[in-house]
């Protein structure tokens, strides 16, 4: 990617763009080939989910991903350019696409900045294949038109367009010139907004499938018998409860209920053009890096939350001491080891003792994983080799999820996927797309699951996934029963 240098936080003037926007067409004609213009401006205050909101729109393509408690939130719709691949190969895919971009990229403006430049953003289903029914092809990333983010007290906006031969410059000035204006002083003016939430009509939980109606319970029974058998050593099995409402959802509304409610969360949002989207607020990074330093984590091992201080200091203790969770996070922790060893990556904290990750509903085994990124292994390269995780799947991964696949009665899509972003500078985060719900118009499809070990107990697991979804009930119906 070209950077061409302007003074620090200098505020451009329109004449600057017309200058800008124009050589980038010159250039675009000269090579014969488009040209990416992507111009950073540094702003005061904003919030990247109020943003998002006010310009929405179903006909797009949209991401936000929020870390609250790190500081951190990126936001972007519209798709300058876009690609989208199903396969054993998507992430390679996805990685020459977004080199391919930004060898034809040239930026200006506040670049330097923390979140400045183009950022590409993506998601990866939980299948390489989702299959032609799925929402979500296998791998999705695209650059958006408009972007918008912060880290820490820092606030950048980004504007990407596509310059062609015969691209109208003037009316590409006047648009971005708008945008940038109007980011600079942002009014957060909504259409209706404020207004109450439909009501939710029918609740009713997916269980008939390929091999026709089979409860949780079961599932877990049978998927039992199979660990007993040796066939696998874990599985993560998952529930869906579809909801239907008197009229549409709003997502990003859901999504800012949730980043409330679950501030040491990571809340997300992505949608495709057709106006599905999955929303959620999960636990898990797969993977962050700042392009240097490498972290991901092992979160297995569950347990509900106390009503009082006693009987929470009471659970988190049995949680310590489960020999059944213990073990099921075991089986996480080595399988990341296991797949990072064999990108080159080596964590060497056998002995590392598991931590309590305490959630609002909901607490956690939890293992934090840091080491050095070589030059020669990028974040997709770690994702591809890490997705989808025991986590999320199973041990040994091949016979879990093709398990996964023949027991669940719906096909998983984007949920247990990856949803994220990744930049030039080598830096970008995934997070694991759980505790989550796929919004439709006026349907919402909430997922949650539990992973399965020699030990596991059938209520107890469906204990554990009802736990989960009732956070992300409250949230999208916002009501503390049904």
């Amino acid at each position: 990617m070209e950077i061409i240098e302007t003074k620090r936080h200098r505020r451009p003037e329109r004449a600057d763009l017309l200058r800008f926007l124009g050589a980038c067409r010159d250039a675009a004609a000269e090579d014969g080939h488009w040209k990416v213009a992507s111009i950073t401006l540094r702003v005061r205050h904003i919030d990247p989910l109020a943003v998002l909101e006010t310009i929405y729109e179903p006909g797009e393509h949209h991401a936000y991903l929020e870390s609250p408690s790190a500081g951190r939130a990126v936001a972007g719709a519209d798709a300058v350019v876009l690609g989208e691949w199903s396969g054993a190969d998507r992430f390679e895919r996805a990685r020459a696409f977004a080199d391919e971009v930004l060898e034809h990229t040239v930026a200006v403006g506040d670049v330097s900045e923390p979140m400045g430049g183009p950022h590409f953003l993506g998601a990866f289903t939980f299948l390489d294949d989702p299959g032609a029914a799925s929402p979500f092809p296998g791998a999705t990333v695209f650059l958006p038109r408009w972007q918008v983010a912060r880290s820490g007290g820092a606030y950048v906006a980004v504007a990407n367009c596509r310059i062609d031969a015969g691209s109208d410059i003037e009316a590409l000035v006047d648009r971005i010139w708008a945008a940038h204006g109007r980011f600079s002083s942002f009014t957060y003016d909504i259409p209706g907004g404020g207004a109450p939430g439909p009501a939710c009509l029918e609740r009713k939980e997916v269980v008939s499938g390929r091999r026709g109606v089979c409860g949780f319970r079961e599932r877990v029974e049978e998927a039992l018998q199979r660990i007993e058998a040796g066939y696998y050593e874990k599985i993560v099995l998952a529930r869906a409860l579809d909801l239907r409402f008197s009229a549409p959802l709003r997502p990003l509304e859901t999504a800012d209920r949730l980043r409330n409610r679950f501030p040491s969360c990571h809340v997300f949002s992505y949608a495709n053009r057709c106006g599905q989207s999955l929303i959620g607020a999960t636990p898990e990074w797969l993977a962050e890096t700042d392009g240097r330093r490498l972290r991901t984590e092992a979160i297995a091992g569950s347990a509900p939350r106390g009503s009082g201080a006693m009987e929470d200091a009471r659970l988190a203790g049995r949680l310590l001491q489960s020999e059944k969770d213990r073990r099921e996070h075991a089986h996480v922790v080595a399988s990341i080891r296991r797949r990072l060893a064999q990108i080159g990556l080596r964590w060497d904290e056998a002995g590392a003792e598991p931590r309590l990750l305490d959630l609002p509903n909901v607490r956690h085994l939890h293992t934090p994983i840091e080491v050095d990124l070589p030059e020669s292994v990028d974040l997709l390269a770690v994702a591809a080799a890490l997705h989808p995780t025991s986590a999320v799947g199973g041990t040994p991964r091949g016979r879990a999820v093709a398990d996964i696949v023949d027991l669940e009665p719906f096909p998983r899509g984007l949920y247990a996927g990856l949803v994220g972003w990744f930049n030039h500078r080598r830096a970008g985060e995934w997070v694991v797309a759980i505790r989550s719900a796929l919004v439709d118009g006026a349907r919402a499809r909430l997922f949650a699951g539990a992973g399965i070990v020699r030990g596991s107990d059938p209520d107890r697991e469906y204990a554990e996934t009802e736990v989960k979804m009732r956070a992300l009930l409250e949230a999208i119906t916002e009501e503390n029963s049904m």
